[in-house]
Order: C-alpha cells, then structure tokens, then sequence
C-alpha cells in the first residue's frame, strides 16, 4: 500500500485541541501527526464514528451491506451484539456473523450472546448454555460478553447466570447489561455482579444512578427505542462514562444517518464538540478494546474528514489507510450473501386465531411509539358469537405470536396503540426468539399476514383490503435480505407507508411489532406460549378474572 499524506484542522479529541496539521500513512497505519501552520485545507480529520451496541441483524442486512452504507456516514466500526441470529441458529449463527463481516474493510466487533434463549419462557431456534459461552470465550476476536439480559437472575444469583459471568471473566472479556428501569438495591447486586454497561435507561435519573455505581451508558437512539431527548445531558455531565449507540436500525433509516446524526444533535443543544466525539470516537475504543485507530501514531490509519463540528457532514471515510467513502457515497461494492435460516412453521387458518370469550376485562398490551418498553393496560371485550375480536373503533387489536420453528398453535392476546383500521401487519424479525408476531383487525387478515411469512420464510408483511397485499422477503434466518441494502431500504420503506395506508400511528410499526414479543423489557408482552407479565417475569391469563395462565416449559 502506497504512503499518503492528509492535510486539514486534526481533531486531537483528549487533548481537547485543534490544529492545522499533515496525516502521514503508511501500509494501513498512521506514521505520523505534524502540526504545520501553513495547512490551509479547512475541512476536519478526526477518528471515525463508532456504533457502540448495535444487532446488525436489525437493519435487515447482512454486515457487507450494513457496512457499505454506514461507512459513508463515517462510521469505521461497531460494537455488535449477534444475539439476533444466536437464537435462531445458536453458533452457527454467530459465525455467519463473523464470516460475512470479514469481507467488509469496516471494523465489526461482536461480542458473545449471554441470553440465548432470553427466558425459558418462549421458544427460540436454539439454546447457548455455559458450554457454548466457554467454547466462543476461547475466540479472541469476540470481545465481550454480550447483554445480561436476564436481569432477575442476575440479582437472585441463578447458577446458570453466574456460570456464564464467571466464565467470561475468566476469559478477560467485558460484560454488556440490560436492565431496564432497574434500581436500588436490585441495581446494585446486578453492577456487583461485574457487569459494566446499560443501553437501556430511559429516565436519566435511572442513568446517573448507574452512572454513580460505575456503569457507562450508552445513549440510545434507533428506529424504535428512542432515549437521546432524555438522556442527551449526560454527554456534558459525563463525557468520560458515555458512548452512542443505535441498538436497532433498520434500512431506511440508516441510509439517512448514522452516529453523525447524534453527533449533530448533541452539539445543537449546546454539548460540546470534544465530548461529544470523545463519546462517539475514543470511548468505546477504550472500553472494549477495538481494533479502530484514534488518529495517534502507530494506529491504524482510521479516520474521517468532516466538513464542519456542528452538521457533522462526512466528506470522506478512511479505514486502515483505504478511502472507504467520499462526499456521502459509499465506495465498497454491494454484494450479496449466501442465505442460511431456521423455519418450519406450516400454514394458518383464521380459525387458528380464535379467542374464546373469558371472564372480566381484557389485560391489553400498550404499545408505546418510540419505546420497546410496553404498558399494561386493560379493555372491556368485544364479543361476538362467545368468542373475542379486534375492536379497531377503540383501538384494541389482536396480536399473535406464532412459532416458526415448529408446526404449533399461535398464542394470541390483545394490543393498544398501534392505531391500525384495517387489515394486519406481521414480522419474522420479533425479539429476541424471532417467531411470527403479527397485529390485525380480524383474524382473516392475521392468517393472510402470516402465511406470507410462511411462505417466504421470514420477512415483514401487509395484509388489508384491495391489492395492499405485500411482503418483503429476509431469507437470512428470517431477519435479514441476501440482497442489496438500497432494495432492503424501499421493500421497508414501501411496507411502512401501507401498514401506515392501513391506519397506523407509529413512526416505525415494524420495529414496535418487532418488540411487543421481547419478554425481558417491561411491562406486558405476548410469547408464543402466551401472555407474559414482565415486572413479575411470569405468564398471565387474557382475561383478568380467568384463573390459568400457561407455566413455563
């Protein structure tokens, strides 16, 4: 590789300084940082962009095509949990992950999923026990232990839990949390527990409690869950203890930005630029120890040049000396990716989405915009002919989860807040065990929205009046297109506006039905097993006067 020389104002982000000044490279790595007076290029070098937690699998593309997109918004890499792919294909999933992301020049770190499957409380496509976590440990390329989602048995020290902590110190990996809405003592038997990071804070006094107990919080803001308006302070507070992450982003939403996009806000609102870049380019280097240069000698020649510290305009991206983007436009080539999965969920028929009429008021899930944590509401039902339905008129619906990876009965509740009028929309991509979640106005559009992900083994879809029928297909173990991410973005993009054309409220609808199946995130949610209580980690009955409830398998 041949030497190159760049000239324009260094971002020297620890030392809070800004110089005129010449990048030396050589053979992938930095030679040398001068300072020199006489540069007049006015443009900004600075260390790139970095995802700190992200499911890549959530972008509904593989890693080459998450990456070619992203590097043009100056990201040179990410902290990447593949929990996503782990519960539908267990290892064999995370080394997918790995062998994709080896043909991208940009740096994708992944970690080691903790909680793989998240509860016994669902049916997933595979089980990662201690043995697993050991076996993966041994792989140095894997960095951490990826979120502790079991927070309960985190703080009652269940020996299975324990094990895998134990394990992963023992290896030296970092340990990434999840505890959502965690405090007190409960907070600090999870932290005592070694366990060093939340991206789930969506107060931010929950986050300077963290915070005050040696946690780091990474600030979320991705296509559903949406803490950045709250948690935006702390970059000022303690720039030294946050990163910035996406967790979630689908298609269309990244080809519009990435982390820059953060970067922009946050200094809008008065941050300053040093702690904000120190956030989104040095912190999670140092953290996780990551293979991204931080524009010193002797690092590898990983950087962007901005246009400006406030826009945060990425005029070209650099990663291991190679011009990977230039004014916005990605230079790595588009490719596909060989398709692996796990399916096997048959047809359904209306029938099968039956709810028989129970005894008292409906418990309804609350499904919130912009937030994967739902509320627990209740309903009277509407009933007809002794069974109940959908009431769109009071925005009461059915959601359904279905097991995709068995030929088994759908579990079915009821849900708010989706706004829906008319007809269903369903998804493959439902965490964190990824069956069928569906949401509809009667059950013969829920069937209809169904089998076209039976069909098509996995993706998102529309079912409704007219010829509003539509699916995006995600052969890759249901979550995610073999194909281009531009096709991915407009398949999205298109779906969104007609589960929006069918009444929809929601600023993202997939990435909220995405969620109403996650059973770790408070409060009420819906497995394919049923209906579960999260506060209380257990399952509870559609109707609240009606005494059975399913246990857990």
């Amino acid at each position: 590789m041949s030497a190159t020389t760049h000239r324009g104002r260094i971002v020297d982000i620890p030392n809070k300084r800004i110089f005129p000044g010449i990048l030396e490279v050589q053979d992938g790595k930095i030679t040398a940082v001068r300072e020199d007076a006489g540069v007049t290029e006015q443009s900004f070098l600075c260390p790139g962009f970095i995802d700190a937690h992200v499911h890549i699998e959530s972008s509904m593309l593989t890693p080459p095509e998450f990456a070619r997109i992203a590097v043009a918004h100056g990201t040179t890499g990410t902290v990447s949990d593949p929990h996503e792919i782990a519960n539908v294909l267990g290892i064999d999933g995370v080394r997918y992950m790995q062998e994709q992301a080896a043909r991208t020049p940009c740096k994708i770190h992944f970690g080691i999923p903790s909680c793989v499957p998240a509860t016994n409380f669902e049916t997933a496509g595979a089980t990662m026990g201690p043995e697993a976590i050991e076996e993966l440990c041994r792989d140095k390329s894997l960095l951490y232990l990826s979120e502790m989602m079991n927070f309960p048995g985190v703080i009652h020290r269940d020996p299975e839990v324990m094990k895998k902590l134990g394990i992963a110190k023992a290896h030296g990996k970092r340990i990434d949390g999840h505890a959502p809405g965690v405090r007190g003592d409960d907070l600090k038997a999870y932290v005592a527990a070694g366990i060093e990071t939340d991206h789930e804070c969506f107060r931010i006094d929950e986050a300077r409690e963290k915070l005050s107990l040696g946690q780091k919080i990474l600030i979320r803001e991705g296509s559903a869950a949406k803490n950045f308006a709250e948690l935006w302070p702390l970059l000022g507070e303690h720039p030294e203890s946050c990163m910035l992450c996406s967790d979630d982003k689908h298609p269309d939403d990244l080809m519009e930005g990435h982390i820059n996009l953060l970067c922009a806000r946050a200094v809008a609102h008065g941050v300053p630029a040093f702690d904000v870049l120190r956030a989104a380019c040095v912190n999670p280097v140092l953290h996780y120890g990551l293979r991204c240069g931080m524009l010193r000698p002797g690092d590898p020649a990983d950087f962007i040049r901005l246009r400006d510290l406030s826009r945060f305009e990425v005029l070209e991206t650099w990663i291991d000396g190679e011009c990977v983007a230039r004014d916005g436009k990605s230079l790595l080539p588009r490719s596909k990716s060989p398709r692996a999965n796990r399916f096997h969920a048959g047809p359904k028929q209306p029938a099968d989405f039956a709810v028989r009429a129970g005894a008292g008021m409906l418990r309804v899930i609350e499904a919130l915009d912009g937030q994967i944590i739902t509320g627990a509401g209740e309903a009277p039902p509407l009933v007809r002919d002794g069974f109940a339905v959908a009431d769109p008129a009071q925005d009461v619906l059915k959601i359904a989860v279905v097991n995709r990876y068995a030929d088994a009965p759908p579990a079915v509740a009821f849900v708010r807040g989706t706004g829906l009028k008319h007809g269903a929309i369903a998804s493959s991509v439902a965490h964190d065990c990824h069956n069928i979640v569906a949401i509809g106005t009667s059950d013969e559009d829920l069937a209809r929205a169904v089998n076209l992900l039976v069909a098509n083994e996995g993706g998102i879809s529309v079912a409704g009046p007219g010829n509003i029928d539509d699916v995006l297909p995600l052969p890759v173990a249901g979550l995610m297109s073999d194909g281009y991410a531009e096709d991915a973005a407009e398949g999205y993009a298109r779906l969104t506006a007609k589960a929006k054309e069918l009444g929809s409220t929601l600023h993202a609808p997939f990435m909220t039905l995405s969620f109403l199946a996650l059973l770790v995130i408070p409060a009420l949610k819906l497995s394919d097993l049923g209906l579960f209580d999260g506060t209380k980690f257990e399952f509870v009955p559609v109707f609240e006067d009606d005494p059975a409830a399913p246990q857990a398998g």
